[in-house]
Parts: C-alpha cells; sequence; structure tokens
C-alpha cells in the first residue's frame, strides 16, 4: 500500500482549526456553574444544585439548540456512512472509522438533557468515488458548521462541539479522493 502524504492545504486547514480547539480544550468548568455561561448549573446537561425558588435548573436552551443542530448533522453523516457501506460493500472497511466515530459523537451530544437528532434520507450517488467525495465534502462541511458552533459556547458543550469538528476535519481529509496527476 503506497504512504499517504497529506496536502499542504490540509496541513493548513488542520493548522488553523488545532489551536482553536486547544483553546477550548484549556476552557475550566466551574462545578457550582458560575461563571460557566450556558450550563445552567448543569454538567453534561445534568443538574448540579437546585435553583434559587428550589426548582431544578435545566440546560440553556441555546447548548440544547447547538448540540440538537450538531446531532442531527451526525446523524445525517451516519445515515450516509450506513448507506454507502451497503450500496458499495469494497468502502465498508473504509469507512467503518469514521461509521464508529460518529456513533459515538452522537451518544455524547444525547448525554445532554434535551438533545435531539431529526433523522433525514441521504442520496448516495451512483459510483463509489463519488460517494466518498461526497462523505468528505459533507464532512468538512459539518466540521466548519460544529466548529462555529463550538465558538459561539463555552465548557464542556464547547469543547465537545470542538472535537467533533476535528474528527470530521480529519475525516474529510482522509476520504476526499486523491487527484490523479495530468499526463
Amino acid at each position: 500500500m503506497p504512504e499517504r502524504r497529506l496536502s499542504r492545504r490540509t496541513v493548513f486547514v488542520t493548522a488553523a482549526l488545532v489551536p482553536g480547539a486547544v483553546a477550548l480544550a484549556g476552557c475550566k468548568d466551574d462545578a457550582s456553574g458560575a461563571g460557566t455561561p450556558g450550563t445552567n448549573g448543569a454538567v453534561n446537561g445534568t443538574p448540579t444544585s437546585p435553583g434559587p425558588t428550589g426548582e431544578t435548573p435545566t440546560v440553556d436552551p441555546a447548548v440544547v439548540a447547538a448540540l440538537s443542530t450538531a446531532a442531527t448533522q451526525v446523524t445525517q453523516l451516519s445515515q450516509l456512512y450506513a448507506t454507502a457501506s451497503r450500496k458499495f460493500p469494497a468502502l465498508r472497511a473504509r469507512l467503518a472509522a469514521g461509521a464508529k466515530y460518529h456513533v459515538s459523537h452522537l451518544a455524547k451530544l444525547k448525554e445532554t438533557e434535551g438533545v435531539a437528532a431529526k433523522a433525514a434520507r441521504s442520496a448516495v450517488p451512483a459510483s463509489a468515488q463519488a460517494a466518498l467525495a461526497a462523505i468528505a465534502q459533507q464532512e468538512k462541511a459539518a466540521a466548519v458548521a460544529h466548529a462555529a458552533a463550538a465558538a459561539k459556547l463555552s465548557g464542556a458543550p464547547a469543547r465537545l462541539l470542538a472535537e467533533i469538528a476535528a474528527s470530521e476535519t480529519q475525516l474529510s481529509s482522509t476520504l476526499t479522493p486523491k487527484k490523479k496527476d495530468a499526463p
């Protein structure tokens, strides 16, 4: 098997995204919820203490909306992987890791109370190469969307979205079909 080399574009895109993900990873959560905007005293969507009126606080609606949008995108990607694997059995091994990552991403997203994903049908192109290109393009688009959503949040939800975006960037670069050299 020939050695795979990363293109300059992949290196630059990764170099642009990684510092943001590292910065977000350095964020500290305050267990009491004070100073952690968007969590309302919740850790991973689980309320940590009753509110001032004795009611249990809920997760910030902006966090639930952002994570639900991400869950929908991850679900769509998972469905695309499954459909492509069924239609093109030769791609199963190549798509297996990405499919596994998306299952674990979806599980982490759904740990937050109120997060729900909407399913949608995804059409797979007629050829295996076109299917890989379509998956790679959707991975890239999802990575950009998740990185942008992470920048608007803080704490654990921001780190989760940044981690998912980094994973999708890597998947996009590894699944993008290599251009053939001109004769």
